[in-house]
Formats: structure tokens, C-alpha cells, sequence
């Protein structure tokens, strides 16, 4: 394991290039997403040795929907075969499965699988999995502002109290840290409308790697260069500096 000071607390992860590599191969689109869900496997041991305690996978966005009928098709039934075969498995290994987005819109027997998944390991410590579906960072913040405009309006709410902390407070991540690493696979240098509010002090590294071919030794040079930079959080190197020497006193 590596030294805990230099490893993040919180991984999260753009699962980007699953597509592309079926299409490198002359093959459907669909085998790249199911080719995808072994890297996961591959991600969640690597979390596991190393002792990062949560997980974050964007899935599938908001605007995934507007992708074709087919490949939306085919993604349903392969989130489906998930909460169906690995739930147990992840309970079993001291996974806590959480699930962040807009659930409305998925068919209610995957609704009920992840109220299912949610349940069975809500007592689990040794990482948190969350799963961004049917996730917008827009959607997010809207639904934050919504539930505060409500008690404000109810009067349970004086606006003066809302500050960063309590808008946090109604996001779907709260109670979990801000990401310290995000990762995005496939080339793409942007974030997608993910966690636009969390990831604003986060690190970010980007990776040509297709997500279908992550391996360790990908995710070690993430680690290795978060573990390089200084993270200073608006202030500067000299006040880093001298507040963790003040910690180490």
C-alpha cells in the first residue's frame, strides 16, 4: 500500500473509450461496454490494495439517454446482469454501493435492484462504490437549489444561512469528501458534466488509455503523479509548506 498521505481518499473516474475499442476491433459497440465492466474489476482491486476509500464511476450520464436506441438497449440489460451478478460479490468484499443520479427514468426493475444493492451493504466499511446513473453535475446542482428554494419557502430556511456547506449538504454525494484524483480515460481532455460543484479543487489526469484496456500499471502513473503535486487549495507554497509543518509539530 502506498503511503497514506500521498494516496487520495476519493477516485473519481470517467469510464471513457469503451465504444472506440470495439470499433478498433470491427466489432459492435456493445462488446466494448462489456469489455468495460472487467476494468472495473480491475479498478475496484486496485482501490481495495491501496486503501482509497471511495469510488466514483460515472456510468451513464443524463445525456446518455440521447444515444441510440440500441446502445441504450443494450446498456440497460448490461447494468441489469451487474446488480444481478456482482452485488454479492462486492458485499461480500466489504463494498458500500451507492448510487447518484436521477433514477426515474430507469426501468423499475433496475430502480429496485439498486434500492436492493443499496441496502444489502449499507453496513459495509472497507470502500464506498458510488455510481453515477443517469447523472448530470447541471442536474445535480439544479436539484440541490430546488430542495433549498423549498425550505425557504416553507420557511424552515432563513437564506442567509445557505452557505457552501449546507448547498453541499443537498447534493447527491454529500456526506462523502470532494474527489482528490479524477481520472478520464480515452483522450478526451474535458469533464462531461460530471461533478461540477465536487471537483473543484480535484486533480486531474487524463490518459489516451481506452477504458476497456486499463490495467494497474495505468492507474500506478495516476497515483504516482497525484502523489507528485502540491496541492494548495487558493493559497500559497509557502503557506502549504508551513501548515504542514505546523501539523507535523
Amino acid at each position: 500500500m502506498s503511503d497514506s498521505k500521498r494516496i487520495p481518499r476519493h477516485l473519481a473516474i470517467i469510464m471513457d473509450g469503451n465504444g472506440r475499442w470495439a470499433e478498433r476491433r470491427h466489432r459492435p459497440r456493445t462488446l466494448g461496454h462489456r469489455a468495460g465492466a472487467r476494468a472495473v474489476q480491475v479498478c475496484l482491486d486496485f482501490c481495495l490494495a491501496e486503501g482509497i476509500g471511495t469510488l466514483t464511476l460515472f456510468a451513464f450520464s443524463s445525456e446518455n439517454w440521447n444515444r441510440p436506441a440500441e446502445e441504450v438497449g443494450a446498456l440497460m440489460k448490461l447494468f441489469l446482469r451487474m446488480l444481478d451478478n456482482e452485488v454479492d460479490e462486492l458485499h461480500r468484499r466489504g463494498a458500500r454501493i451507492l448510487f447518484v443520479g436521477e433514477r426515474g427514468e430507469f426501468p423499475a426493475v433496475i430502480q429496485e435492484k439498486m434500492r436492493r444493492a443499496e441496502l444489502v451493504t449499507a453496513g459495509n466499511t472497507a470502500i464506498n462504490i458510488c455510481i453515477a446513473a443517469g447523472y448530470g453535475g447541471r442536474w445535480d446542482i439544479v436539484q440541490a437549489a430546488r430542495k433549498l428554494a423549498r425550505e425557504v419557502r416553507d420557511g424552515s430556511l432563513a437564506p442567509e444561512a445557505i452557505d457552501e456547506t449546507l448547498f453541499s449538504s443537498r447534493l447527491c454525494m454529500a456526506g462523502l469528501p470532494d474527489p482528490d484524483l479524477f481520472i478520464r480515460t480515452g483522450g478526451d481532455l474535458r469533464i462531461s458534466n460530471f461533478l461540477l460543484w465536487q471537483l473543484a479543487y480535484t486533480e486531474m489526469w487524463f490518459t489516451e488509455t481506452l477504458w476497456p484496456d486499463l490495467d494497474a500499471v495505468t492507474l500506478r502513473q495516476a497515483m504516482d503523479d497525484f502523489a507528485s503535486r502540491e496541492r494548495r487549495f487558493g493559497l500559497t507554497s509557502a503557506q502549504v509548506s508551513g501548515t504542514a509543518q505546523g501539523n507535523a509539530a
